[in-house]
């Protein structure tokens, strides 16, 4: 190959991105020209793409924001945390056993620490179902729930005492009438800001306040979207304190902490490992557990696995409307390959050639689907903020921009996938035919 072959190859080479960036224009420029020319075509041939992406959008702006609400309102419990509840089987001799007798005995849990060396706390909780009516001088205050816990409980359930002191070993082994209040129920009592040392009644005791717990996280993946959170105060008492309102066997769930994050599986083992034989009775081997047990970093990786499968689910139904959409393209395209046959006649006539021909029609459907993408975003955007102020559970609610990109991927393929067949008719027309064509 000689020296002015292989320069008119390179010059070729270098100039072809040049030349495919001005034929990339020249059919964006036809093919808005001929958009325009049609607008009310135009409108309601991507009236399928809009719906489509603003469906989507809005699917993904929803889950993504219940996403992040969730896993926030769980990280402010604690990455260490772990919960251990009472639970019936399945299976096994205690499948039918009733509920009084599957709940945990006070002293099924002694000795713990010692037995589990992955768990650094735990406190048993112990709330009451029905409210009490709480005094403090001549203010009242209805709907208020006695909790019981054990020393050390608010370091495990992230609930500082703001002001005050916690329990102690003292308070917890006499049993002594102290209590915390959370600060919104010493401000509905009407107490100074430093009520350490005040009085409050509930349920026909008095109660000295030894400490003032920061408010409980709203969180609404417990409370549902907290429709009364407001209404509901909690006070918190001692374990044997509470265990002098009567019930010796109350209804208990209790929180551990473990040593670190990376453990808390672990410390997850070896709870169970203990409790079956701390319960009374022991559990046999083989015999399924009577309890259940889960820290809170495996809760919120699970959480996240179901809902990335949501989040795909939902997103691939409402993506079939896109698909609607594209065959609505399609159609449109070949009916303008119809009415524009005459033209494709005369730009063959004059040396246009079939590439040039098939990218114009490629890249109007493209531009197509782009601007009906582009108008199904700003509407996505518009339900998302209606989402937003419908719910707090959704406060979180946004487009990510993961979405958005997905979404302009996803209409650049539907509209090259629906415009390849009417784009290749239109580029294999016969000139001759096509100008005769009336």
């Amino acid at each position: 190959m000689s020296r002015r072959a292989i320069g008119g190859y390179i010059k070729d080479l270098l100039l072809s991105p040049i030349f495919f960036l001005r034929l990339l224009y020249q059919s964006s420029y036809l093919a808005i020209g001929q958009i325009w020319a049609k607008k009310g075509r135009s409108v309601l041939t991507t009236t399928g793409i809009v719906i489509g992406v603003a469906s989507i959008t809005a699917v993904i702006a929803s889950l993504t924001g219940l996403k992040a609400k969730v896993l926030a309102d769980l990280e402010t419990l604690g990455a260490k945390t772990i919960w251990v509840w009472f639970l019936r089987p399945d299976t096994g001799p205690k499948k039918n056993i009733s509920w009084w007798e599957l709940r945990f005995w006070p002293g099924e849990f002694d000795g713990l620490l010692e037995h589990c060396p992955s768990v650094t706390k735990f406190s048993r909780v112990s709330p009451i179902d029905y409210r009490f009516m709480a005094s403090f001088g001549e203010k009242t205050v209805e709907g208020v729930r006695l909790m019981g816990i054990d020393p050390g409980w608010e370091e495990i359930a992230n609930r500082p005492v703001i002001m005050g002191r916690p329990f102690s070993e003292i308070d917890q082994s006499e049993g002594r009438q102290v209590c915390y209040v959370e600060s919104a129920l010493r401000d509905k009592l009407g107490m100074d800001k430093d009520c350490i040392g005040e009085m409050v009644v509930v349920g026909g005791r008095s109660y000295m306040v030894v400490g003032v717990i920061d408010q409980r996280p709203d969180l609404a993946v417990i409370d549902g979207g907290g429709g009364d959170r407001m209404e509901v105060y909690e006070m918190y008492l001692p374990y044997n304190t509470f265990l002098k309102l009567g019930d010796k066997r109350p209804f208990i769930y209790v929180m551990a902490m473990s040593k670190s994050p990376e453990v808390s599986e672990e410390a997850v083992s070896e709870i169970k490992f203990f409790l079956r034989k701390s319960r009374r009775p022991a559990l046999s081997p083989g015999e399924p557990d009577t309890f259940g047990a889960q820290s809170m970093q495996s809760a919120m990786q699970q959480f996240n696995q179901l809902s990335q499968v949501i989040t795909l689910v939902a997103g691939g139904v409402v993506s079939i409307s896109l698909l609607v959409g594209g065959i609505g393209i399609m159609n449109i395209m070949l009916v303008s390959v119809s009415e524009r046959t005459r033209e494709i006649g005369l730009r063959k006539a004059v040396g246009a050639k079939k590439r040039a021909i098939l990218t114009q029609f490629l890249v109007e459907s493209v531009v197509l689907c782009f601007l009906g993408g582009l108008i199904g975003l700003g509407i996505g955007k518009l339900l998302t903020i209606g989402i937003c102020s419908i719910n707090k559970m959704l406060n979180m609610a946004h487009i990510p921009l993961w979405a958005v990109v997905l979404s302009f991927c996803f209409c650049g393929t539907v509209g090259i996938m629906f415009g390849m067949f009417p784009a290749i008719k239109a580029a294999r027309l016969d000139p001759i035919e096509a100008l005769r064509h009336e």
